[in-house]
């Protein structure tokens, strides 16, 4: 190795002696430092630069690990409830109420008396017709056994007589003409027969022609007319028993009575609410989602409802996506039943759906925090390896759902993301980002004055 010779001036040397030395003949703890420092820099000027050079800085981040789980898409509106079922009663005639038998938040069963209205007139009227009705069954029985039959059985019996009649008539015809052919009997007593046997003739037919036509109309016209009245009466007395039953106010559904705005007494008017019912055992979430996003949906599509004040969300269901778009918003009204024990949540509240859009069982999930989207929106992650060398790659993503995103592209499972520190990271300049070094810092501890009581 060739040795280097420098060259001191003697006024720095004698500067440095004194320096050293000094008056007393002790060192001076800094005197001697910075020509220390010229002598290392002249005879070894590039010894501090190279060393910077192969050595990188070091950053401390945050890290977490690519997972292999299942993630849900997750679509999330704003909704209002709705009973799964309900019933506003109103009374089909118009009378005071007399009596109420439930009071607003009673629960009530299907059938049950709710209320009473004033019902003597209606009575009475049903009583009218019920005898109107009773006295035509009593002629529709008499057309049916008395006169009518009696005349069709003498009309039976004249024909029948008529009949014997001609019969008899003919064979004293055919007899004179035997008669006659020998001899024995004149033209005139021939002729006689046949007169008679003429005229007996004539009077079976009209005999029988009026049986046929008793037969034929008179039995058929008689019963429609008797039978005509008595549909009538009973359509009459069935229609009162009617309007004596819609003075009872009964409850088709089971429920909860939420409204009664009468008191006994007022007068409850046709068509107006007396009482409203909801079966409050179910509730539909009603909620109107975005078109691109309601394409995703589909009956049967698990779901859960958040209320204000309800710790635990109710699990739901999808029961009906609209096929139509509201004309007002152009959103898809999309309908979340649920069972709502204890009637915790009531209609008209407003509440939180979540619907479950599509689920993987086995997906790459990282942390969304570590997920670095470009201007143009291109995504990258900060990947630590196993010499703890950052390296940035770009990555394609999939579900996002809450903290956690789905990589379908560019990462594999076990690789370690930076979720704090990486955007720094991908600010530096790559040479300097290559020879630079992580140090992995465990998740900061919550702040105590944040924490939970």
């Amino acid at each position: 190795m060739t040795e280097h010779s420098i060259d001191v001036p003697r006024s720095y040397e004698q500067d440095a002696r004194n320096r050293f030395s000094g008056r007393s003949g002790r060192v001076h703890p800094l005197g001697v430092i910075p020509w220390l420092l010229l002598l290392v820099t002249v005879l070894c000027p590039g010894c501090a630069n190279k060393e910077a050079g192969e050595t990188g800085p070091t950053v401390t981040v945050q890290a977490a690990t690519a997972e292999v789980k299942q993630i849900e898409r997750k679509i999330s509106a704003d909704a209002v409830v709705y009973a799964v079922s309900q019933a506003a009663l109103t009374p089909k005639i118009s009378a005071p109420v007399r009596k109420f038998f439930v009071q607003r938040g009673g629960h009530v069963r299907a059938g049950d008396l709710l209320a009473q209205l004033e019902d003597q007139d209606l009575a009475a009227a049903v009583t009218d017709n019920q005898g109107a009705y009773q006295q035509a069954q009593a002629a529709y029985e008499s057309a049916t056994k008395g006169s009518l039959p009696e005349e069709m059985r003498k009309a039976e019996l004249d024909t029948k007589a008529a009949q014997e009649a001609m019969q008899v008539a003919r064979k004293l015809y055919e007899s004179q003409q035997n008669l006659f052919k020998q001899g024995a009997t004149a033209r005139k007593n021939v002729e006689d027969a046949n007169l008679t046997y003429i005229q007996a003739r004539n009077q079976y037919d009209l005999a029988r022609k009026h049986l046929e036509s008793l037969q034929k109309f008179g039995n058929e016209q008689e019963l429609k007319a008797a039978e005509g009245q008595l549909t009538s009466a009973r359509g009459k007395y069935e229609g009162a028993q009617a309007q004596l039953s819609f003075a009872e106010i009964r409850s088709p559904i089971d429920g909860v009575v939420t409204d009664r705005p009468l008191y006994a007494g007022e007068m409850a008017a046709a068509g107006s609410p007396l009482i409203t019912v909801m079966d409050l055992s179910h509730i539909v979430a009603r909620a109107h989602i975005d078109q691109q996003q309601a394409a995703m949906l589909k009956v049967g599509d698990a779901a859960s409802i958040s209320a204000p004040g309800i710790t635990d969300d109710l699990p739901a269901t999808v029961t009906q996506v609209s096929p139509a778009l509201d004309p007002g918003s152009t959103t898809v009204e999309v309908w979340v039943q649920a069972a709502n024990p204890r009637e915790r949540i009531r209609p008209g509240a407003s509440v939180r759906i979540t619907i479950v859009a599509e689920t993987v069982p086995k997906a790459v999930v990282i942390p969304a925090a570590a997920v670095l989207t470009a201007p143009s929106g291109s995504t990258s992650v900060m990947v630590v390896d196993a010499q703890n060398k950052p390296q940035q790659k770009s990555v394609k993503l999939g579900i996002r759902d809450n903290d956690d995103v789905q990589v379908t592209e560019g990462l594999q499972a076990g690789e370690r993301v930076v979720t704090v520190g990486a955007y720094d990271l991908s600010k530096e300049d790559p040479d300097v980002l290559e020879k630079t070094k992580v140090e992995i810092a465990a998740p900061a501890a919550p702040d105590a004055d944040k924490g939970g009581d």
